[in-house]
């Protein structure tokens, strides 16, 4: 007996769709614009093509009293490989049914599904998420675990990729999760360039990983900005507790209060994440060993790194630099 394998039409990622409705969110919304639609000649490469969809009759009133005139309506997310769904105006309205169904046919012909905060739960509507690990902000986790219990909420995580069904949690986190698709798409050094443009990190902790730590807290102690700056400066050397409170002229007892009251985590948690973040960078942009990457970020050995790096994103150095390396694009448009 031969079993049949279903195989999903061919759709082009980059010709992005993103959804619009009455009561349209924004900022979400404003996020996937800036992220897919702004043109990026500096890049050099050919990028996205980008459409709105109505998922309503317009014109649609927008959050802050903004007038949306969509250029296209539900049938054009059959042409479209990554549609997103730039929130949802209230997690307990059932979305229309013909938004549900066009998602659904979408999905079904190949294409690549995004949701951004609140969107989740027209995904979740449409049954396309049961058995799959999703994330949303941290407010409506709960309901949406209630309402949907077939799915995996993930609170604590910027968003999640699962393939082509990828999620992202509050407002903001929608920069992280668009990042993410760039660099899946383009890899690394364009996607770099467009988080420098839009003055936000490429990545936040654990940002390349499919599953997604929250990050830890932003640093703006201005008592260890001196001191943090060095830190990060000399990542090589074998930097320990007891050399920067020296440094910084307190006992390591005092320095360990401290440094863990002025950033939210201890000295230690801080020097491994901001060598995995340099040890990210390597793999990214060089063609150093595993070893000689330890060596550069003050890790001991290749083991340690790999340990501390599988263990903070979920997948090997090796793994990584095949994935984000800059020139993995330059294979991807040679194939």
């Amino acid at each position: 007996m031969t079993t049949s394998v279903k195989i999903l039409p061919m759709r082009d990622l980059r010709r992005v769709a993103a959804v619009a409705y009455q009561g349209l969110c924004t900022f979400e919304f404003g996020v996937v614009v800036e992220m897919f639609a702004l043109p990026r000649p500096e890049l050099q490469v050919p990028w996205y093509s980008f459409t709105v969809c109505s998922a309503e009759a317009g014109p649609l009133k927008a959050m802050g009293g903004v007038t949306v005139h969509a250029s296209s309506g539900l049938g054009a997310l059959q042409r479209a490989g990554t549609i997103v769904i730039p929130g949802w105006r209230n997690p307990d309205e059932s979305p229309p049914q013909p938004l549900i169904a066009a998602v659904q046919r979408a999905y079904r012909h190949g294409a690549r599904l995004v949701s951004i905060c609140s969107g989740v739960f027209v995904l979740a509507a449409a049954g396309l998420l049961d058995g799959k690990r999703v994330t949303t902000h941290w407010r409506y986790a709960d309901r949406l675990a209630r309402r949907f219990p077939r799915v995996q909420v993930e609170p604590d995580v910027l968003y999640i990729d699962e393939g082509r069904i990828l999620t992202s949690a509050g407002s903001a986190a929608g920069i992280d999760l668009c990042l993410h698709i760039v660099r899946c798409d383009y890899g690394a050094a364009v996607a770099n360039q467009v988080a420098r443009r839009l003055v936000v990190p490429p990545h936040r902790e654990g940002g390349q990983s499919q599953f997604v730590s929250a990050p830890l807290p932003a640093v703006n102690a201005r008592g260890l900005a001196t001191l943090l700056e060095w830190a990060q400066r000399n990542l090589h050397r074998p930097l320990t507790v007891e050399l920067l409170a020296r440094k910084a002229a307190m006992s390591p007892r005092s320095f360990a209060r401290h440094f863990l009251a002025e950033t939210g985590t201890t000295p230690y948690r801080w020097l491994t994440h901001q060598r995995l973040l340099a040890a990210q960078r390597h793999l990214e942009t060089t063609e150093a060993s595993i070893d000689e990457i330890a060596n550069a970020v003050g890790i001991q050995t290749a083991e340690t790194l790999r340990h501390h790096f599988r263990q903070r994103f979920q997948i090997s150095p090796t793994a990584y630099r095949r994935r984000f390396a800059q020139r993995s694009f330059e294979r991807s448009i040679r194939r």
